[in-house]
Protein backbone atom coordinates (compact mmCIF):
# COMPACT_ATOMS: atom_id res chain seq x y z
CA UNK A 1 0.00 0.00 0.00
CA UNK A 2 2.92 2.40 0.72
CA UNK A 3 4.45 1.43 -2.69
CA UNK A 4 0.81 2.98 -3.99
CA UNK A 5 0.92 5.67 -2.10
CA UNK A 6 4.87 7.17 -2.97
CA UNK A 7 4.78 6.10 -7.12
CA UNK A 8 1.15 8.48 -6.80
CA UNK A 9 3.14 11.25 -5.16
CA UNK A 10 6.52 10.63 -7.36
CA UNK A 11 3.58 11.01 -9.97
CA UNK A 12 2.08 14.32 -8.98
CA UNK A 13 5.70 15.73 -8.58
CA UNK A 14 6.60 14.64 -12.06
CA UNK A 15 3.46 16.35 -13.07
CA UNK A 16 4.61 19.67 -11.49
CA UNK A 17 7.48 19.16 -12.88
CA UNK A 18 6.86 18.79 -16.62
CA UNK A 19 4.11 21.83 -16.04
CA UNK A 20 6.80 24.52 -15.47
CA UNK A 21 8.43 22.86 -18.60
CA UNK A 22 7.66 25.94 -20.64
CA UNK A 23 8.01 24.71 -24.02
CA UNK A 24 5.57 21.68 -23.57
CA UNK A 25 2.36 23.69 -23.19
CA UNK A 26 0.78 21.60 -19.89
CA UNK A 27 -0.56 23.62 -17.12
CA UNK A 28 -1.59 22.56 -13.82
CA UNK A 29 -2.62 24.86 -11.19
CA UNK A 30 -1.12 23.76 -8.05
CA UNK A 31 -0.43 20.55 -6.30
CA UNK A 32 -3.93 19.20 -5.70
CA UNK A 33 -4.10 19.15 -9.20
CA UNK A 34 -1.46 17.60 -10.33
CA UNK A 35 -2.31 14.94 -7.05
CA UNK A 36 -5.90 14.31 -9.14
CA UNK A 37 -3.94 14.47 -12.61
CA UNK A 38 -1.77 11.37 -11.12
CA UNK A 39 -4.59 9.72 -9.66
CA UNK A 40 -6.90 9.78 -13.39
CA UNK A 41 -3.70 9.14 -15.55
CA UNK A 42 -3.14 6.22 -13.53
CA UNK A 43 -6.50 5.16 -13.35
CA UNK A 44 -6.75 5.82 -17.19
CA UNK A 45 -3.93 3.62 -18.02
CA UNK A 46 -5.26 0.73 -15.79
CA UNK A 47 -8.40 0.74 -17.54
CA UNK A 48 -8.17 1.97 -20.46
CA UNK A 49 -4.64 0.93 -22.26
CA UNK A 50 -4.96 -2.34 -22.67
CA UNK A 51 -8.27 -1.95 -24.19
CA UNK A 52 -6.59 0.50 -26.64
CA UNK A 53 -3.64 -1.78 -26.99
CA UNK A 54 -6.20 -5.08 -28.15
CA UNK A 55 -8.11 -3.10 -30.01
CA UNK A 56 -4.57 -1.30 -32.16
CA UNK A 57 -2.79 -4.27 -32.10
CA UNK A 58 -2.14 -4.64 -35.42
CA UNK A 59 -0.82 -0.67 -35.89
CA UNK A 60 1.43 -1.44 -32.57
CA UNK A 61 3.03 -4.30 -34.58
CA UNK A 62 3.08 -2.43 -37.61
CA UNK A 63 5.16 0.56 -36.49
CA UNK A 64 6.97 -2.04 -34.25
CA UNK A 65 5.48 -0.23 -30.97
CA UNK A 66 6.13 3.16 -31.74
CA UNK A 67 2.12 3.55 -31.63
CA UNK A 68 2.50 3.05 -28.10
CA UNK A 69 3.44 6.43 -27.88
CA UNK A 70 0.14 7.82 -29.38
CA UNK A 71 -1.54 5.57 -26.98
CA UNK A 72 -0.20 7.14 -24.02
CA UNK A 73 -0.76 10.99 -25.66
CA UNK A 74 -4.44 10.14 -25.96
CA UNK A 75 -4.78 8.61 -22.30
CA UNK A 76 -2.67 11.89 -21.37
CA UNK A 77 -4.78 14.20 -23.03
CA UNK A 78 -7.96 12.49 -22.19
CA UNK A 79 -6.79 13.14 -18.29
CA UNK A 80 -6.65 16.38 -19.27
CA UNK A 81 -10.19 16.87 -20.04
CA UNK A 82 -11.27 15.23 -17.43
CA UNK A 83 -9.40 17.27 -14.83
CA UNK A 84 -10.09 20.79 -14.04
CA UNK A 85 -7.25 22.88 -13.93
CA UNK A 86 -5.13 20.17 -16.10
CA UNK A 87 -5.12 21.88 -19.54
CA UNK A 88 -2.57 21.56 -22.43
CA UNK A 89 -1.94 24.57 -24.41
CA UNK A 90 -0.98 22.80 -28.03
CA UNK A 91 -2.91 20.51 -27.72
CA UNK A 92 -2.12 17.15 -29.21
CA UNK A 93 1.59 17.85 -29.55
CA UNK A 94 1.60 18.90 -25.73
CA UNK A 95 -0.07 15.28 -24.85
CA UNK A 96 2.25 13.55 -27.34
CA UNK A 97 5.33 15.34 -25.21
CA UNK A 98 3.87 15.38 -22.28
CA UNK A 99 3.48 12.18 -22.19
CA UNK A 100 7.17 10.99 -23.36
CA UNK A 101 8.61 13.66 -20.90
CA UNK A 102 6.06 12.48 -17.71
CA UNK A 103 7.50 8.82 -18.16
CA UNK A 104 10.98 10.10 -18.28
CA UNK A 105 11.09 11.94 -15.27
CA UNK A 106 8.51 9.63 -13.18
CA UNK A 107 10.84 7.00 -14.21
CA UNK A 108 14.27 8.98 -13.07
CA UNK A 109 12.69 10.19 -9.64
CA UNK A 110 11.13 6.41 -9.11
CA UNK A 111 14.95 4.88 -9.18
CA UNK A 112 15.93 7.88 -6.95
CA UNK A 113 12.93 6.91 -4.18
CA UNK A 114 13.70 3.84 -4.45
CA UNK A 115 17.27 3.95 -3.62
CA UNK A 116 16.61 6.51 -0.78
CA UNK A 117 13.82 4.13 0.50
Amino acid sequence: MTGLILTWLVTAVSFLIISRLPFLGIEIDNFGKAAISAIVFGILNAILLPILTFFTLPLIILTVGFFFFILNAIIFALAAAIVPGFSLRYGFWSALLGSITLSIINSILLRIVASVT
